[in-house]
């Protein structure tokens, strides 16, 4: 029998000077919790959203209001320590090891104004809490496909969501902002202070400070027609070649995607597609149930049999759409065949080697392509339809990168590296020299950092 062998957890890294002392001005200073490795509470909040970083910070704070914010902002500059912001950690791609995590989600608070129209939310606020306070008075804000993501992050990074071909991206939506700058400033960002930095702030993601409250628009949506239906995978091919040229005629009221997917082989997944491979369409109405039918009855024609169909007329709060896994996303102009069949083929376990579970094509589009004067740096505002894989597929990927814009989208990437992909090449200069403005130290430097450039004629830090 062979011997066992016990496998201790790594010691926590030895506190440097400089994590002593910014310990020790935080606690005289930060009404939040602080916790160092080793002690009590440390390893539940270091703890990533996604496993695949195992992060060890030097320390963790958890902010209780933005003077906390402020506090920890300026002792990490003082001490040279690496800083990262976490609210839910859905936008966490680079651990933050050896320096400071400051968590900003204890800061939850939502506010309503039913007759502006208006949230008012703290960093730490996930979109099921805003949804909640909203749909009492017929209103929805411009949320994601899950009510778990923090309102915050989603939006500083574009936002794209089901009501966005109806009213845009979600950064569009935004006012005004509260934000405390690498500097330790606390400043209001909006078309009349610091306008700059309301425009980066709107697409450019935490580049630029700490913000530590959001105001945005909310919309007249009250009930939305919306679900999934289900139908032979084997029309794959032909209902996509059906689905590039029927999105031209797509009102912005309608939202669309069509996935090649695995239906889980659980008790919960209805018999007539359990466990099967299927093709799936996703949609989302903001409007009348009958208005809805009518206009995607021809995608339901090209797509056969239906196997299953769960669409209903529904409050906004209450439409579970759910989302895939974006471990690969590419952008396109169009679809042509060739990105067809590599599509169905990848969807197909016996047509490649590489485990695929669900490919997603999704219809871009409508307002989100008709930016209002002034808009904020969400970049390829101009794109047609984007896919999305759910696991890394070299080989998928080495097909469609010939017909792909080579574009991304700052909500949907991992890859640090290509961060500047995720914008217009005007859009990043001029987010360059905004970051030079604000934030010429990199103080915020994980994650999507964008490198700080001198400022142009006309880029100032003045309200």
């Amino acid at each position: 029998m062979a011997a066992s062998v016990i496998v201790s957890p790594p010691a926590p890294p030895a506190a440097s000077s400089a994590v002593t002392r910014a310990a020790r001005r935080l606690r005289g200073r930060f009404a939040g919790t602080l916790h160092l490795p080793g002690e009590p509470g440390y390893e539940v909040a270091r703890r990533p959203l996604f496993p695949v970083t195992d992060p060890r910070p030097a320390l963790v704070a958890e902010a209780a209001g933005p003077q906390d914010v402020r506090a920890a902002v300026l002792t990490a500059r003082e001490q040279g320590l690496p800083l990262a912001i976490q609210a839910t950690g859905h936008g966490t791609h680079v651990p933050c090891d050896g320096g400071l995590l400051l968590k900003t989600t204890g800061m939850a608070g939502v506010l309503i104004d039913p007759e502006r129209r208006v949230a008012r939310v703290a960093p730490g606020a996930q979109w099921g809490r805003v949804l909640a306070a909203a749909a009492p008075f017929g209103l929805a804000p411009l949320s994601g496909s899950s009510p778990d993501v923090g309102v915050t992050g989603y939006t500083l990074g574009g936002g794209l969501g089901w009501l966005a071909r109806r009213y845009g991206f979600a950064a569009d939506s935004v006012l005004r902002a509260e934000v405390v700058t690498a500097d330790g400033r606390m400043v209001t960002a909006s078309p009349d202070s610091h306008p700059d930095l309301f425009w980066a702030l709107r697409g450019g993601g935490g580049n630029f400070g700490v913000v530590t409250s959001l105001e945005f628009r909310l919309h007249p949506v009250a009930r939305v027609h919306a679900g999934t239906a289900c139908f032979p995978v084997e029309r794959a091919a032909e209902t996509l070649a059906f689905y590039r040229d029927w999105i031209a005629g797509a009102p912005d009221e309608l939202s669309t995607a069509i996935l090649l997917t695995r239906m889980p082989d659980t008790p919960q997944t209805p018999e007539p597609v359990r466990g099967r491979r299927v093709l799936a369409i996703k949609a989302m109405y903001a409007g009348e149930a009958g208005k809805a039918r009518r206009a995607l009855a021809p995608l339901w024609r090209a797509a056969g049999p239906v196997l299953l169909d769960d669409f209903r007329t529904t409050p906004y709060a209450e439409a579970s759409m759910g989302g895939t896994a974006p471990r690969q996303v590419d952008l396109f102009e169009e679809l042509p065949d060739p990105v067809i069949g590599a599509l169905v083929r990848a969807a197909d376990p016996e047509g490649s080697p590489e485990r695929v579970t669900t490919v997603e094509v999704r219809h871009w589009g409508g307002a989100m392509a008709r930016p209002a004067p002034g808009a904020g740096p969400v970049g390829h505002r101009d794109t047609a339809l984007s896919v999305i894989v759910d696991s890394e597929a070299p080989g998928l990927a080495a097909e469609l990168r010939p017909h792909a814009t080579g574009g991304a989208f700052l909500n949907f990437l991992h890859d640090t590296t290509r961060t500047a992909t995720a914008y217009t090449a005007a859009d990043h200069r001029r987010l360059a020299e905004v970051k030079g403005v604000y934030d010429p130290d990199t103080t915020f430097n994980l994650g999507h950092v964008i490198p700080p450039a001198p400022p142009a004629a006309g880029v100032h830090a003045a309200g």
